[in-house]
């Protein structure tokens, strides 16, 4: 006899607490496998497809597209065959039975243990398998009958209404994210497809009538202006980093210091590692590894304040993170144990990280961890920033554009490839002093990479 099992979302990353739903890979009445992806979410880290535990026939899905899912909701229920594998009764009386707990105590059906959900842990053993009621999923109507007589139409007298006003006859989940995203209610259209079905054609009319009406009563020297501004709701990335930022801006007390230093050798340098066979190392593997050597001296930056603030907590291991643009925005992936890597191997591990940030395709596990981030924003042909730290790290290295600037190198004034660097700091876990050492340390190795065979 079948069994309807409910999958809801599980945590998908370090403390997510929801994700968005992008795209759904299955329909209702579908049969799917095992460990099948249903659905395609976006989390603050990254856009990843939910696979389900369960194999059977979808009953029911929760929540359209583009919609926002707490961890632990439901996302999908499954008619999962039970112990006989019969499947001659109907789905509905199955939920029916299951529900009713009239499932003998030794079955193996109460006794099953819930398949691990692939890639994200495994399930707890220790309760026992609770199950939903189905009768309104799948066998039932979808919701109570409300009488048409209590609804109130918001526009004039128009044709018969349907008998249950609430239910808006849109079946496209793009039209509903258009309508939702300029501020059209659905309620209030009346559908020009078949059977007063609500298209794209009348959601865009209606945002026009939208954005014409504030003209012509302009036009009509009608009252003060009603122009209506596009409010673009904070989602997936954008909304997990303005929540980073904001209490990384609340709870630290950061401060930079920048310096200016002579790039010429380092540039140098980098042209006679290019010239031999190998990989081609990049500025940003060789500011990497003046990173990780910069930190040996100075292991106090490589650390984060604990969240009651009580402690400092000294990091062993350097997880660098760094700064890299993706078609998602801005994200920064981590490069694990950067310290015992060497610069070769850092290239390749920053080329590898750099490729999936633009192809949107890290995981959450290389976006988060990091200990100390670099921060390479002469790429966008800026010199300087005052960035705010990556919480709850406590120190970031920030490297402007390298370009030609008149300098004084040798006692005699010589036109030279400088850099501006910047060093911001979480000043709890340390001084004035530690973090200007740290910088004056970072720019004598750019201006004499010699310096690192002696730390190496």
């Amino acid at each position: 006899m079948p069994v309807v099992r409910e999958f809801r979302l599980p945590d998908l990353g370090e403390g997510l607490t929801g994700a968005e739903v992008v795209r759904w890979m299955v329909e209702v009445g579908e049969v799917i496998a095992i460990d099948q992806p249903v659905v395609e979410v976006e989390t603050a880290k990254a856009v990843v497809e939910v696979p389900c535990p369960y194999g059977g026939v979808v009953t029911a899905r929760y929540g359209e597209e583009g919609e926002e899912i707490a961890v632990g909701a439901p996302l999908v229920t499954v008619a999962v065959a039970g112990p006989g594998g019969g499947s001659d009764e109907p789905v509905g009386s199955a939920g029916s039975a299951g529900s009713a707990g009239s499932a003998p105590a030794g079955s193996s059906a109460s006794a099953e243990v819930e398949r691990p959900l692939v890639g994200y842990g495994v399930a707890e053993t220790g309760k026992g398998g609770r199950r939903r009621r189905v009768g309104a999923a799948v066998g039932g109507p979808l919701a109570p009958v409300v009488p048409a007589a209590p609804a109130a139409p918001v526009v004039p007298a128009a044709p018969a209404a349907p008998a249950a006003p609430a239910v808006v006859p849109v079946i496209s989940p793009l039209v509903r994210r258009l309508a939702r995203e300029q501020g059209v209610d659905l309620t209030a259209l009346t559908g020009s497809g078949p059977d007063g079905l609500i298209m794209r054609a009348d959601v865009e009319r209606a945002v026009a009538a939208m954005v014409a009406a504030p003209v012509a009563a302009k036009a009509a020297g009608a009252g003060a202006s009603v122009a209506s501004e596009n409010v673009v709701p904070l989602r997936g990335l954008r909304k997990a980093v303005a929540e980073k930022l904001s209490r990384s801006h609340r709870e630290i007390p950061a401060a930079t210091c920048w310096v200016d230093a002579d790039a010429t050798e380092l540039m140098a340098l980098r042209r006679q590692l290019n010239a031999t066979p190998g990989p081609k190392v990049s500025v940003l593997a060789l500011l990497a590894r003046i990173c990780t050597v910069a930190l040996a001296r100075f292991p106090e930056l490589n650390s984060s304040v604990t969240e009651d603030g009580s402690g400092i907590v000294r990091h062993s291991a350097v997880h660098l993170g760094f700064a890299a643009q993706g078609e998602r925005g801005l994200v920064v992936p981590v490069v694990r144990d950067a310290q015992d890597r060497s610069t070769e191997q850092l290239v390749e591990e920053l080329a590898r990280l750099t490729e999936s940030a633009r192809g949107s395709s890290l995981s959450p596990a290389e976006l988060t961890g990091g200990t100390f981030t670099l921060n390479n924003y002469g790429v966008f042909g800026v010199d300087g920033s005052t960035p705010i730290l990556n919480h709850p790290e406590a120190a970031m290295l920030g490297v402007g554009r390298i370009v030609a600037k008149p300098w004084v190198h040798g006692g005699e004034l010589a036109v030279r490839e400088v850099t501006q660097l910047s060093f911001t700091f979480d000043h709890r876990v340390c001084d004035g002093g530690t973090a200007g050492g740290f910088l004056r340390f970072v720019a004598d190795c750019v201006e004499q990479p010699g310096m690192l065979l002696r730390q190496l």
